[in-house]
């Protein structure tokens, strides 16, 4: 998995005061946690956090606060309600020989039998939370639609990856090929000429 270098620089103000003041100076308050060492408070660059959080790719972030560096994955973000600006990040400890939880990205891979009989492929979840060790985590989770008809779907229970263990539900439909309308024309068609 790809990783990204973010420096910080640890905080003493706690709580709301402290948040406004560090959010006054373009900085976004943040925290990691995880692990048996305390939680750790600082602050990011808002610029710095773009391409962290404008993406659909998930990476390992290599923190850099005042010198202590520390290695984690984005739990949690929580944004402005009208401004749409990061409020406040969460990141959480990745420990060697520990699994880590994280969502990864769904790549759609093969040419579906549904699709080229007219059916529209349609994707219901295009990220999938996953464990394993650092060293196991995929770029992306790939999903072959080979072999995938009209009217049938792929759920996260019909997947199976080495070293990695689903946590999304079993019963979450990843994608499936319905049935158009030039689809059940032309079958119609079909049925009739027969």
């Amino acid at each position: 998995m790809e990783t990204i270098q973010i420096k910080g620089a640890k905080r003493e103000n706690f709580g709301k005061k402290g948040s406004k003041d560090v959010r006054r100076e373009g900085r976004v308050p943040a925290v990691i946690y995880g692990g048996h060492e305390e939680p750790i408070h600082f602050s990011l660059e808002e610029k710095e956090m773009k391409p962290l959080l404008f993406t659909p790719n998930s990476y390992i972030v290599e923190l850099d606060i005042d010198g202590r560096k520390e290695q984690a994955v984005m739990r949690d973000v929580q944004f402005h309600p009208v401004k749409d600006y990061p409020m406040h990040v969460d990141f959480f400890r990745v420990l060697p020989g520990k699994p880590v939880a994280i969502d990864v990205p769904v790549k759609i891979v093969g040419n579906s039998e549904g699709v080229k009989l007219g059916g529209k492929l349609t994707v219901q979840k295009r990220k999938l939370r996953i464990s394993g060790l650092v060293e196991n985590l995929p770029d992306f989770l790939e999903v072959d639609i080979t072999n995938l008809g009209i009217g049938k779907s792929i759920f996260v229970g019909d997947l199976r990856y080495d070293n990695l263990t689903l946590l999304t539900p079993a019963t979450t439909s990843v994608c499936a090929v319905i049935m158009t309308r030039a689809a059940r024309g032309a079958a119609a068609a079909a049925a009739a000429g027969k």
